[in-house]
């Protein structure tokens, strides 16, 4: 098993912090997993709401990171490609795979809140289908393939992105929050799997990642050819009691934090039961049922599906994803605000590792 730090999050809500201390504590933790032999730093795309606020181009914060680390994969947790031009897409990341000396790797997603496509609001209802024409656009203009684009003087021309990136091939990630079909469409493309626990569990994960190996190998690719890295909420410190004392409480605001997008997305959601048999329609209109809610949910990731905890205590959760077939926990350091509460997570999510992956840290580049 390897792991990766991920960054989201409510903890950086730049709103009144408009220096560069704000990137404090992504920067140091990015050197921290830099010199200690972590797989990766993964950024996301966030747009227009203080949640993530800090992130809305993780190519420009992964051209940061590439100039003060020199091992780790950069990653973009994710590239939403129905709010972007293709051949932009191709152009800003080959910039970050030459600063980094090819370690550039992104994730595609194809979105899901309305206000991000102001950007293009007609792609909004096909978005999936714009999503993987892009793959294919990406993919080819990456590999230095010329394409067919109509300039400003209404001509079709043939253009030929630069700079030239390291990489010949593209390291391909397609984003799933849990849908079987995606997963299956990844594999079929040969691709990583991004996904999370916000809409399944471990079991139905497995049955998921079983269909996507034997989706690669009909493909014509090894079954072990694609990677799956799950996202999980992590602290991890030396007494379980005293790491739920500290993160009960900012874990209850980020969730908190996080209802603020479905109530923006409320007017398009479809109807339905949230955990416990809560209805969501509900939740988002009563401040007493929504803290049941955050509750129920806090209870939920301590217990089973979040790395809060111990080293012993959270190895049994990394021992039960090993064995259903993930590669890689991608470890959201994204709840917690205060610096040196944070590091100190780092250290205890550092023994955590050393269990599991237990090779030394690679040389620099």
């Amino acid at each position: 098993m390897e792991f990766s730090l991920f960054f989201f999050s409510s903890c950086f809500d730049s709103q009144d912090d408009r220096s560069s201390n704000s990137y404090r504590l992504l920067l140091d933790a990015a050197k921290f997993a830099d010199e200690r032999g972590f797989r990766a730093v993964w950024t996301p795309e966030r747009h227009f709401n203080p949640f993530g606020g800090l992130f809305p181009n993780p190519s420009v914060v992964s051209a940061a990171l590439a100039m003060i680390t020199s091992r780790i994969r950069l990653r973009a947790g994710s590239v939403v490609s129905p709010l972007h031009h293709p051949i932009r897409i191709a152009e800003e990341w080959a910039v970050v795979d030459r600063l980094s000396g090819g370690r550039a790797e992104f994730a595609f997603a194809s979105g899901w809140h309305s206000d991000d496509f102001v950007f293009y609001p007609e792609r909004y209802e096909d978005r999936s289908a714009h999503m993987y024409e892009q793959i294919a656009q990406v993919q080819a203009l990456w590999a230095g393939q010329s394409r067919k684009a109509t300039n400003g003087a209404g001509r079709e021309i043939e253009i030929r992105t630069y700079p030239r990136p390291v990489q010949n091939r593209l390291p391909l990630w397609i984003t799933s929050n849990g849908n079987a079909e995606t997963m299956k469409s990844a594999a079929r493309l040969g691709a990583s799997v991004l996904t999370n626990f916000i809409g399944q569990d471990a079991e139905e994960l497995a049955g998921k990642i079983a269909d996507y190996r034997e989706t690669l190998e009909s493909s014509g690719f090894p079954r072990g050819a694609g990677r799956i890295a799950v996202m999980l909420h992590t602290f991890v410190g030396d007494d379980l009691e005293r790491v739920r004392r500290i993160v009960k409480a900012p874990f209850i605001d980020y969730l908190a934090s996080s209802l603020t997008l479905l109530r923006k997305l409320a007017p398009n959601a479809t109807p339905g039961a949230a955990p416990g048999g809560i209805g969501l329609e509900e939740a988002l209109r009563d401040p007493a049922v929504a803290r049941k809610l955050l509750d129920f949910a806090f209870a939920r990731y301590w217990q089973s599906a979040a790395l809060l905890g111990t080293p012993d205590s959270c190895g049994e959760l990394v021992r039960s994803l090993e064995e259903i077939g993930v590669d890689e926990i991608a470890c959201l350091i994204d709840f917690h605000d205060d610096y040196e509460t944070v590091m100190g997570g780092l250290e205890g999510l550092l023994r955590l590792k050393e269990r599991f992956d237990p090779s030394p840290a690679p040389a620099a580049r």
